[in-house]
């Protein structure tokens, strides 16, 4: 529909439509409109068939490798155990990426489950009840407390009209609605003259004019964003990926080579055993354990998520948080806590402190930092009382009602007056009720035999309604002076980002009976005003910790908020945040922004206020151009897009919609953003345990091919039969390989900058890969040398086993020092992982066993006798001697 509703008249929109508002569409027409402009629904593209889903698991890399790896071992080996171990890892590993990719298909679908099932319309001058999908553009909709709203729509009339928005734009404050014209440039979350699709009515009621259905409405734009954000892929799938592509790459060539020199050497009829060479080299070089044993360690770092009250969606997000370089966080509910909080009160040239948060009576009153009694101060005792009053807030139980009227009786409860009470004493005989075009509201109570105006309101219009002021020396004439010094306190407070309500009352010269009879401006005139009520959304007390743990860790944080600048620029202030030279900006300002401007200042933004669904995910995208690593929060329908674009999707899973949580890949349980902290920490400890487990297996899969390759070229042997690598890689590497998931943390992981989004998975690993493998390959092939060539032995069964124990036991030492990247297992000790040990133990016994029992021919093994065991040992404890402390680059400190 496209035009600028809410700054058009109602008598306009309603010509732009061909409708009467007193009557609404005839049925002929409506039924026209219908066939024109089709079902008032999201249509959603189609979910990939779950067969399509299961081939593209198949183009991964690693999983053709292991195919390939498991092909060998039952045609070439004739090995079914070893082809079976093989091939569950690659059905497990597939049912792992399926399950979370057919999850993921959801996002648009839950966007379905906003819409109304049901709608009340005036056609023909009746109010007639019909199904949600078949309004039309130009339908009078009819909205009444509870209902949720159909299509977007103008509003036309309003009565005391709020309405919840938090499922489009995540702010959880109901906002008051009205019919007047506005600018033309408003924003959607300022149109308070229009209604949305998607929300629903908590006061009131109220009749609207449909302007857009469908995908015409704020909640399709947000839908067709979602269908055009593709699916991002994991910085570590994608360095797994390249790693393994170049793997394959190196092994081919190496084969074709091997294969060439061995038909040169033996002529073209030893061609079948060439291939077979070539294939043990391919066996070598595959690390068959290395996705079972990820998808493990990620399971285990899903759990300990869980424990921490971040629930991972894909397995391998728990690992990409551990990337991160920005979080972009909403600010209500995530850095706040959701709930409105009186801290500061004003009375006449004097200020208290409320402390608490929420809607716990937990807190104190303050004067100067001491805690007063507020029943002994006579204006702030008074205007706790009246502000009370006041309210319409339901006290059966658990206090229900309006956030900032909560936060009023919980202050006044907090100096000792509870409503409940207070109505009883004081009981209320009429009310004048608030409307966003009076922005106050009065009661009329009985105090002390007659009657009483309270009133409470927007500080500028209930000033002007009051004609002296209650000190504490008494009631003083309200002159302009006196004005002008309320009125700076008013702007002072603002300026802290308070939301202010000032406070008044007045005495009605008229017996109880007649005021009935008074008219609102009788009512709400020469009132005595009492003082201003600070009303604030406070930062939760974990949030300061985790900031300074995110700029220790050199983790930038960006809020993006739906609430107005000064309120968020006053959060971030006081959280630490915001300081002195980033910027802040408002969504109108974005907008006005190129590609390019917007890249050349992203870095110094630290808040954008205002932000509308576009916005936000157009900050993430440009973002990932400049190589961040993107975690954005949200809670809302307006957040989906974003969600799906980010690196690292996070969703509130308290206040978060079902929508935000589809797309999401991280849902916070406490909805808190010191929780996102921990996860990243969490998150970087997991990519520590994937480096290590990453470079162990590589330096025992580099060594058995180098191996293989020398001992061809050199000695014109294969070392080691693919049956022998298979139990290695499987058997012998995989348990303890899988156990250093249980790891814990050598390393201050937060004290580092977030590692370079380009940087390899073994990056920084390569030279201790290197030592340890050529210190292993040497081992071996000088062993061959020496029993052959020293000592004369020609039994290769028996220089093979004990160069398959070589091998195998070797792994086991090295792996003590893969643990840290800045210690040896000298430093760091042999304890932490009581898993580890028994897998390195289990290890050991089965490898050994399989020499020395019937099973040794089958892997064409044979016991060897105790004096070779010299060899055996010589060579495996070298791997106690790769020290990380003489590869390591030196402990990363981040940047300040």
């Amino acid at each position: 529909m496209g035009k600028n509703w809410h700054a058009m008249g109602i008598g306009e929109v309603a010509r732009e439509l061909g409708v009467d508002i007193n009557r609404g569409l005839t049925l002929d027409e409506a039924t026209r409109r219908l066939e024109a402009y089709g079902y008032n629904e999201l249509s959603v593209k189609k979910k990939k068939p779950i067969w399509k889903i299961i081939l593209e698991q198949f183009k991964d890399i690693f999983v053709m490798l292991l195919i390939f790896a498991c092909i060998i071992a039952v045609f070439v080996e004739k090995s079914f155990v070893d082809s079976a171990v093989i091939l569950s890892i690659v059905i497990f590993n597939v049912i792992v990426s399926v399950y979370q990719e057919y999850k993921a298909e959801n996002i648009l679908e839950k966007l379905r489950e906003y819409a109304a099932p049901k709608a009340k319309v005036l056609r023909e001058g009746k109010v007639i009840e019909i199904p949600a999908k078949e309004v039309v553009p130009g339908d009078i909709i009819v909205l009444e407390e509870g209902d949720k709203v159909p299509a977007d729509a103008r509003v036309i009339e309003a009565r005391d009209l709020k309405v919840n928005e938090a499922p489009l734009t995540g702010e959880s404050f109901p906002v008051s609605k009205i019919a007047e014209t506005l600018p033309p440039d408003t924003p959607v979350p300022d149109r308070i003259n229009m209604l949305y699709m998607g929300t629903s009515v908590v006061r009131g009621h109220g009749k609207g004019i449909v302007v857009g259905t469908g995908l015409n409405t704020e909640f399709g734009r947000i839908a067709k964003l979602v269908e055009t954000v593709r699916e991002e892929v994991t910085p570590l799938k994608m360095k797994l990926s390249s790693f393994a592509k170049k793997m394959a790459l190196a092994v081919i060539i190496i084969a074709v080579f091997l294969v060439a020199v061995q038909i040169l050497e033996r002529g073209i009829e030893n061609v079948v055993e060439s291939i077979m060479v070539s294939l043990s080299l391919a066996v070598a070089a595959v690390p068959e354990g290395l996705p079972a044993i990820l998808t493990v360690t990620l399971v285990f770092a899903a759990r300990k998520l869980a424990r921490n009250n971040a629930l991972v969606k894909y397995l391998l997000a728990a690992e990409t948080l551990g990337s991160v370089t920005i979080i972009c966080s909403d600010k209500t509910g995530t850095i706040t806590t959701g709930e409105m909080t009186v801290k500061k009160i004003y009375v006449y040239d004097r200020m208290y402190e409320v402390t608490g948060s929420g809607y716990t009576l937990e807190g104190k009153i303050l004067s100067n930092g001491e805690e007063i009694d507020a029943r002994r101060e006579p204006v702030l005792s008074k205007l706790l009382m009246v502000g009370t009053l006041c309210t319409n807030i339901s006290h059966e139980g658990e206090l229900v009602g309006d956030p900032t009227e909560l936060a009023i009786v919980v202050a006044a409860a907090k100096g000792g007056y509870m409503k409940s009470g207070l109505e009883s004493q004081y009981p209320r005989i009429r009310e004048v009720p608030f409307s966003s075009k009076r922005k106050r509201m009065s009661t009329v109570n009985i105090y002390g035999g007659a009657p009483y105006v309270f009133s409470k309101g927007a500080p500028e219009i209930l000033l002007e309604r009051c004609s002296a002021v209650e000190t504490d020396r008494g009631t003083i004439e309200l002159t302009e002076d006196v004005k002008q010094r309320i009125l700076q306190v008013i702007d002072d407070m603002a300026s802290e980002g308070y939301r202010l309500l000032a406070v008044a009352y007045r005495k009605l010269e008229v017996p109880e009976n007649k005021v009935a009879e008074l008219s609102e401006d009788e009512i709400e005139s020469k009132l005595v005003f009492l003082g201003l009520v600070g009303i604030m959304d406070p930062p939760r007390p974990e949030v300061f910790d985790a900031i300074k743990a995110t700029k220790k860790a050199g983790i930038k944080v960006m809020m993006i908020t739906g609430d107005h600048a000064l309120t968020a620029k006053s959060i971030a202030e006081q959280i630490g945040l915001y300081e002195p030279g980033d910027e802040v900006i408002v969504g109108k300002e974005l907008d006005r922004m190129s590609d390019e401007e917007l890249l050349e200042k992203i870095d110094r933004i630290k808040i954008i206020a205002r932000a509308m669904p576009e916005q936000k995910l157009r900050i993430v995208r440009a973002l990932k151009k400049k190589n961040h690593i993107v975690a954005m929060t949200g809670d809302g329908v307006n957040d989906a897009p974003a969600l799906k674009e980010a690196h690292i999707g996070v969703a509130m899973g308290i206040k978060g919609t079902e929508v935000a949580k589809e797309a999401a890949d991280l849902i916070l349980l406490d909805d808190n953003f010191a929780t996102i902290v921990r996860a990243i920490r969490l998150g970087r400890e997991v990519y520590d345990r994937i480096k290590s487990f990453t470079k162990f297996l590589l330096s025992c899969n580099i060594a058995e091919v180098l191996i293989i390759t020398l001992g061809i070229l050199i000695f014109g042997e294969i070392l080691l039969l693919p049956a022998m690598i298979l139990w290695i890689n499987l058997i012998t590497d995989g348990p303890p390989a899988t156990a250093l998931a249980w790891d814990p943390s050598f390393e201050d992981v937060m004290s580092r900058p977030p590692r370079d989004p380009k940087e390899g998975v073994l990056s920084g690993a390569m030279l201790f890969v290197l030592v340890s493998t050529i210190l292993l390959t040497a081992g071996t092939l000088f062993t061959y040398f020496y029993y052959t060539s020293v000592l004369g032995i020609a039994d290769i069964e028996r220089i093979r086993t004990i160069i398959f124990l070589q091998v195998a036991l070797f792994e086991l030492f090295i792996i003590w020092n893969v643990r840290s990247e800045q210690k040896s297992v000298f430093r760091i000790g042999f304890g932490g992982n009581i898993w580890l040990i028994i897998a390195i133990i289990l290890s050991v016994a089965t490898t050994i066993c399989i020499v020395y029992t019937p099973l040794a021919p089958l892997f064409r093994l044979k016991p060897i006798p105790l004096s070779d065991w010299y060899a055996v040992l010589g060579v495996s404890l070298l791997g106690l001697l790769v020290l990380p402390e003489l590869f390591s680059r030196g402990k990363r400190v981040a940047h300040p």
